[in-house]
This record gives C-alpha cells, structure tokens and sequence, in this order.
C-alpha cells in the first residue's frame, strides 16, 4: 500500500492521518483524481474533549489539484489550521 492509498482510501474512506490542531481533531489526505493529480481531503472530527463531529472541509480554493501527493498533503495540513482560525477569531498570522 502507497502512502496515497493510506492516506485517502477509496474515496468513500475518511483521510488516514491524524492532526490535531489547538484542541480541533482532523484527518486528512490526498486524493487521487488522476494521473499525477491529487487533490486535499479534510475532515474535521471536532474538539478533543467533546463528541465526534464528522464535518468535510469544503475545498478553499480554486486551484484544489496539485501535481504531486505531498503538495495536496500540506495544502490539507493548512486549511485545517485556516478552518480554526476562522472559528476561534485567531489570526492567520500565527500559522
């Protein structure tokens, strides 16, 4: 099994790696989509204390394929801390 295979599954699998970001839970990965295309795949499982919360990140840009894994892999790594960002009223500033 490739890294992209544990990281996206089959597409109807949630991401494979665990992030944890002040207190929010995610996983995340890249898809594959195509020949050389892959494309980030966040999924936030809400804070550390309280219930899981399946929610999807909707894609936060236009350009959401990249040519290689570990590009969509750290573009996944930040819209997570973005996605916090924005709900706690902290500033991108401090990613």
């Amino acid at each position: 099994m490739n890294t992209q295979d544990a990281a996206a599954g089959s597409g109807t699998e949630e991401p494979g790696i665990d992030f944890i970001y002040r207190g929010w839970h995610f996983k995340y990965g890249a898809q594959r989509t195509g020949p050389g295309v892959y494309r980030p795949v966040v999924v936030c499982l809400g804070r550390g204390h309280g219930p899981e919360q399946k929610e999807t990140l909707p894609s936060d840009t236009d350009e959401i394929a990249y040519a290689t894994e570990a590009e969509a892999l750290r573009h996944a790594e930040q819209q997570a801390m973005r996605w916090v960002h924005d709900r706690t009223g902290d500033g991108q500033g401090q990613l």
